[in-house]
């Protein structure tokens, strides 16, 4: 198993030689956006703030998918103002998927550890200095935020959606046996290297794309941390979580049940 508990002492064969300078880690933060003007801002503001205040080396690659809503210009303009050094718009015509969209930014990235996260403000930057905290401690491949252990959860969803997120990651719990509490969630930390190669394997799209990832890394057994995490319903937007969504979570669980 490749989680935390059963991986027992973290390998240690990444671990640079005794005595070698090691150069500053990166974080490479990718965020795809499609309909973020709103929140695109705030968002970056949290993350500059939360590096800068940890000394932390970073960047934050934005991917906006075409967003009809302006996301692409009030992204411009936050890359004035942070500067392109911190700050890069790389943006794509349309909406392609979350895959391709990581792949994309990873082109771009010039850290040697990646962050995803979404733009809607439901991550909070808070928890970044936490991830790279559990990351180093244990040298791990993966840092996942969960929000169904220790003191995670979540907030602003109503009675239906908390039903529908519990029972899909129990389902999965049962049949996959992952080695990771939150499945779904999508606020974790990759080595780039792992991230490369994780993307390489999946083939699913949509909200299955997450799962599959750390279904795939127990597989290549990669280890893997967890950190609790408060997951905070969107403020500004529509969520694009529907039942077409919820359909092809369903037909994802049985194919991955069925090739793994």
């Amino acid at each position: 198993m490749a989680s935390e508990e059963a991986s027992g002492s973290p390998r240690r064969s990444r671990r640079e030689p005794e005595g070698r300078v090691l150069r500053q880690d990166k974080y490479s933060v990718l965020l795809p956006t499609y309909n973020e003007r709103e929140n695109l801002p705030l968002i970056v503001w949290l993350l500059v703030k939360s590096f800068s205040e940890s000394g932390i080396s970073y960047e934050i690659i934005i991917i906006d998918d075409g967003s009809p809503d302006g996301t692409r210009d009030v992204a411009e303009q936050l890359e004035k103002i942070y500067g392109s050094d911190k700050i890069l718009l790389r943006p794509r015509e349309k909406k392609l998927g979350l895959g391709t969209a990581y792949i994309h930014g990873m082109k771009h990235a010039t850290g040697n550890y990646i962050i995803i996260m979404d733009a809607d403000l439901s991550h909070h930057p808070k928890f970044i200095p936490e991830f790279i905290r559990k990351q180093k401690e244990g040298n791990f491949d993966i840092v996942s935020g969960t929000r169904y252990k220790g003191n995670g959860g979540v907030y602003g969803w109503d009675l239906k959606r908390k039903i529908i997120s519990r029972g899909a990651n129990f389902i999965t719990q049962i049949l996959l046996r992952p080695g990771a509490s939150d499945l779904t969630g999508s606020f974790r930390l990759y080595r780039k290297e792992v991230l490369q190669k994780l993307i390489e394997k999946c083939v699913s799209k949509g909200y299955v794309f997450q799962m599959e990832m750390i279904v795939r890394a127990r597989q290549l057994n990669y280890t893997i941390g967890e950190v609790p995490i408060s997951f905070v319903d969107r403020v500004y937007g529509e969520s694009k979580l529907g039942g077409n969504e919820i359909v092809s979570f369903l037909k994802g669980l049985l194919t991955l049940f069925a090739t793994t």
